[in-house]
């Protein structure tokens, strides 16, 4: 198999499996409590990411400032996955998508607060994506006003931990950074899961999607993104901002009956072209750790 075939291979398999983690939510989340479905699903892919560094022949062993670090990490990146848990019970999963695809426009804002000088056509990116956003967030678009805020707490909060994950003093292994991250969030998370859950009886059909974000959402999905990072150009595979949402709409209409109205279509086709402008004027540098808590 050619090095060009094994790179589309990968690049492919990050868009199927971040894209369809949105559906694996939803279906998630329909029997079991969402804050005891996201705790439990960073511990144990936490615990599978470590496994995976020590097989390595690596260590976990990091400074105490980047175990720090990665808990602070922890803390905003599971915490706005746990917003998306509560958010899908009533949100279509291709709007959801289409706004926590907001987050690289998030980033672009926090990063001018920051005082960066920036591209013109990445801030003019950001413009024209918010107004995408604000076209979805109209009401009536078949889901409360108040869980659509929440995927856009949850952009907010995931870009907040993607900034402060690139200055941050954090472990120089990547796959050591995510699981201390995913443990980091998900052992914050566990206590009120636990609290909140009573009287818990999950279908097999939300055990299956819980399995499926933890093995295949985290730790597949983000050892394929490792993979590319290293092998492909970073063009190519940031294209996965705005192919993700592509996926999960794909994925509502299929698997979840979901309508696209003619103002969700035009809201998706802003956002997903102003990210595209954003990703490819602002590609990513380096590794991004907080990446593999999907």
């Amino acid at each position: 198999m050619s090095h060009r075939t094994r790179v589309w291979i990968a690049l492919w398999a990050v868009y199927l499996l971040w894209g369809s983690t949105y559906l694996g939510i939803a279906i998630a989340v329909e029997t079991t409590p969402p804050l005891l479905a996201v705790s439990t699903r960073f511990v144990a892919a936490g615990a599978i990411m470590s496994a995976v560094v020590l097989v390595r022949g690596a260590s976990m062993r990091v400074p105490l400032r980047g175990v720090a670090s990665c808990l602070v990490i922890g803390c905003l990146l599971p915490g706005a996955n746990a917003v998306l848990f509560f958010a899908e019970r009533d949100v279509p999963i291709g709007l959801a998508s289409l706004i926590v695809a907001s987050v690289p426009l998030w980033v672009i804002v926090l990063r001018l607060v920051g005082r960066e000088r920036l591209p013109p056509a990445a801030m003019a990116g950001v413009g024209v994506g918010f107004a995408g956003v604000a076209l979805l967030l109209r009401p009536g678009g078949g889901a409360p006003f108040g869980s659509v805020l929440l995927c856009v707490l949850s952009a907010f909060m995931w870009s907040v931990g993607s900034v402060l994950a690139r200055r941050l003093p954090m472990p120089a292994d990547p796959l050591v950074a995510t699981a201390y991250e995913m443990l980091g969030g998900g052992f914050a998370l566990l206590p009120f899961g636990l609290a909140v859950a009573g009287g818990v009886s999950p279908s097999a059909s939300s055990v299956l999607a819980w399995a499926y974000l933890v093995l295949f959402g985290s730790v597949v999905g983000y050892t394929a993104y490792a993979w590319l990072l290293a092998r492909a150009p970073l063009g190519m595979v940031s294209t996965y901002a705005f192919v993700n949402p592509v996926v999960a709409i794909v994925l509502g209409v299929l698997f979840r009956s979901e309508h696209l109205t003619g103002r969700i279509l035009l809201g998706a086709g802003i956002v997903v072209a102003a990210v595209a402008v954003v990703v490819r004027q602002e590609p990513p540098s380096a590794t991004q750790p907080e990446e593999g808590v999907r």
